[in-house]
């Protein structure tokens, strides 16, 4: 009972005490919260919304305070440096040279044109995979991946050409690549539309369109402008900006026209062409002047050089021979020496020359003749090409008198004509003995390039007064005043004897003969020096130098064939040329001959005579180029006398079929048969024709009009 109230009793008296304790605790808690809420109070009285957008205020304003000090930093203390930098990474003061001059020849005709091209070319810095750009560009550009890879992969180069002046397929493939780091560039490629004509005289260009041969390299500071300098404008990539500043154009070259004639540049072409395979000789020349203007009408060359492709060509086959190549003359020299010594009064046409029978022998000096003959007057000295005659002329002359009339007919210099030519080899007096004067007057001893006798040709043929031969057609052109070398009497003597060699028949030119006009000329075969045996060889020079008419003169023709191995005498291989090249002018000319003959188109030494008819030779003036497709084409078996140029052939009986021909084709076959049709329409194709192919020709000449309508197709 005791214990039960004690713990009672316990339990009582705890519960107040518990009661009491907490109240102090609970106090102080409720203390702590009425000085907390005094403490912050002030907290809850902000707006913290607009304290926040004050602070992002002040944040935009220190950056665009930022922002502006660094541009004013870049601008006021940097600016002129980064300025510097950048106009040397995006402007540059570049040598402009722009498109070259075209090329024309007398007609309009356009011998050489420059095209826009465009070139690959690479930044290999800028390049990020560089198998992926070898494998994609490799098969379009046709190069070896592996080998642009290695190109590009391993250059330190900031710029590096891929490939220049591709097509405009290429170029559009490598467009569509997108490659980063590859890119195109606008350049120049030049074209010569009539391919291999002229191809030695015009020359060519490099791949940085610099003139490196011929024309193009005498005439560039014409053709290629004179090169600009021009602040250019490009892009990071490196692109240029194509935008002109006001006054700044992309500078162009002059244009340039020649005196040759595209007709009879091809006639010359081709009849050089067969005289050089038909005695397998090792190249040949030939120029045609017109005498009267001195103008170069015709300068062929075979074997012939095209232009278009250069590179591929053997700088033997480009060398225009017929200027840079100096050799002995031979007889064609001879006319030179016989002016002298009839200006000198040493000679007339009837002087007796003894010839000694063909073989004269002077101290060590042994001169022989094709002929024997005894005692000759001067004009058949001429006449049958006696050396033996020609050098006692020479002894009568003396030394200095010669070199004299030589320097004056332009030998031992260059012409006037803008092609690289040679001087030539002509001693001074001082170096001359008297072998050297005998041998010099039957055209040993000196030598002279083909463009120096054609040269001293004309001056003789225009009675004796220097007149220089010209390649270009300047509408500035002054006439000069030039000196005269002989007198009109002079010249007009020795222009007869030169007509007794073709046209009497023991002459040495005989095979230069054209039917209907009178012919005056000189053969010449001339050895040549073996360098390496110190004395001449058995090889030879053939040379023919002709004009006509002979009594007004109108053209002269030089040809030169060297070293033909199936005859060498000049009045065999040379004369032949000079024949058709004349025959054939006369008929694309319309020259008029002689009452009692018609001038015929001669094939070579072994063509048959054309049909006695006459023929109307109209000449057109043609609109556009000759078709300049070289390759031979066959004609059916059943018109074998019809084949196209290049063939030796005659006129059939029948109109030709000429119906989707070249131009140039076409032309040729209808003057086989000594008819120049009239070309109607602009093309280079015909695709209609009068007469009717097939039918027999017209006998009432004058009633019929030879047509051709052309087109491209």
């Amino acid at each position: 009972m005791f214990k039960f109230n004690s713990r009672k009793g316990n339990r009582h008296t705890d519960a107040p005490r518990a009661e009491k304790a907490s109240r102090p605790a609970s106090r102080a808690r409720g203390n702590a919260a009425a000085a907390g809420k005094v403490r912050f109070g002030w907290a809850e009285k902000m707006d913290w919304g607009r304290i926040r957008i004050k602070m992002v205020v002040v944040v935009f304003c220190l950056l665009w305070a930022g922002l502006w000090g660094r541009a004013w930093y870049l601008q006021m203390i940097e600016g002129p440096r980064l300025a510097e930098r950048a106009r040397r990474q995006h402007m540059a003061s570049e040598l402009v040279t722009g498109r070259r001059g075209m090329i024309f020849d007398r007609n309009g005709q356009v011998l050489a044109r420059s095209i826009e091209a465009r070139s690959v070319y690479a930044r290999p810095q800028e390049i990020e995979d560089f198998q992926v750009m070898a494998n994609t560009l490799g098969p379009i550009l046709g190069i070896e991946p592996q080998k642009l890879y290695d190109d590009l992969a391993n250059t330190k180069r900031r710029f590096v050409w891929i490939k220049r002046k591709v097509d405009d397929f290429t170029a559009d493939a490598v467009h569509k690549t997108n490659i980063a780091g590859i890119g195109l560039s606008k350049e120049y490629d030049r074209v010569y539309p009539f391919k291999h004509m002229a191809g030695q005289v015009l020359g060519f260009v490099g791949m940085d369109d610099k003139g490196l041969e011929g024309i193009e390299r005498s005439m560039e500071a014409r053709l290629g402008c004179i090169p600009t300098r021009q602040i250019v404008q490009r892009d990071a990539m490196g692109r240029r900006f194509y935008l002109h500043e006001e006054g700044q154009s992309e500078p162009r070259g002059q244009d340039l026209t020649l005196t040759i004639d595209v007709q009879m540049q091809f006639i010359v072409e081709e009849a050089v062409a067969r005289a050089v395979k038909e005695y397998d000789a090792r190249w040949g020349g030939a120029i045609v002047v017109d005498v009267p203007s001195g103008e170069i009408m015709a300068w062929a060359q075979y074997p012939f050089f095209n232009p278009n492709t250069y590179k591929d060509t053997s700088p033997l086959v480009y060398r225009n021979r017929m200027a840079a190549d100096a050799l002995e003359p031979g007889s064609t020299f001879k006319p030179f020496v016989i002016a002298t010594a009839i200006q000198e009064k040493k000679i007339n046409a009837a002087t007796a020359i003894d010839c000694e029978g063909g073989r004269w022998q002077a101290k060590n000096f042994t001169i022989r003749d094709t002929s024997r003959q005894g005692v000759l007057p001067a004009s058949k000295v001429l006449r049958y090409s006696s050396n033996i005659g020609m050098a006692k002329i020479g002894l009568m002359i003396g030394v200095p008198t010669f070199h004299k009339y030589l320097k004056a007919l332009g030998f031992g210099q260059r012409t006037s004509v803008p092609v690289a030519d040679s001087r030539g080899i002509l001693r001074i007096p001082r170096d001359w003995s008297e072998v050297d004067i005998m041998s010099t007057s039957f055209g040993q001893s000196i030598s002279v390039t083909g463009l120096q006798m054609a040269q001293a040709y004309l001056t003789l043929l225009n009675n004796g007064l220097y007149k220089p031969l010209t390649l270009t057609r300047e509408e500035n052109n002054v006439a000069e005043v030039h000196q005269r070398v002989f007198s009109q009497s002079t010249a007009r003597e020795v222009m007869r004897m030169m007509r007794d060699v073709v046209e009497e028949n023991d002459g040495t030119g005989k095979r230069a003969r054209v039917g209907g006009i009178e012919v005056a000329g000189k053969t010449g075969t001339a050895q040549k020096a073996d360098h390496r045996a110190g004395t001449y060889g058995s090889k030879r020079l053939a040379s023919f130098v002709g004009f006509f008419p002979a009594d007004k003169p109108k053209y002269l023709i030089l040809v030169m064939v060297d070293e033909p191995t199936r005859n060498q005498y000049g009045g065999v291989v040379a004369a032949p040329v000079f024949k058709e090249i004349a025959s054939r002018t006369l008929t694309f000319t319309g020259a008029i001959t002689t009452d009692t003959k018609a001038a015929t188109v001669e094939k070579g030494p072994a063509a048959a005579p054309t049909s006695g008819r006459k023929r109307g030779l109209k000449l057109a003036s043609l609109d556009v180029p000759y078709a300049t497709d070289t390759k031979k084409e066959t004609a059916p078996a059943q018109n074998e006398g019809m084949r196209l140029p290049g063939h030796l052939a005659k006129a059939g009986s029948r109109v030709p079929d000429v119906m989707g021909k070249s131009v140039r084709n076409a032309v040729e076959l209808f003057a086989r048969a000594g008819v120049v049709p009239e070309l109607k329409g602009s093309g280079s194709r015909v695709v209609k024709q009068t007469p009717a192919p097939g039918s027999v020709w017209p006998e009432e000449e004058n009633k019929v009009e030879y047509i051709l309508w052309l087109s491209e197709r």
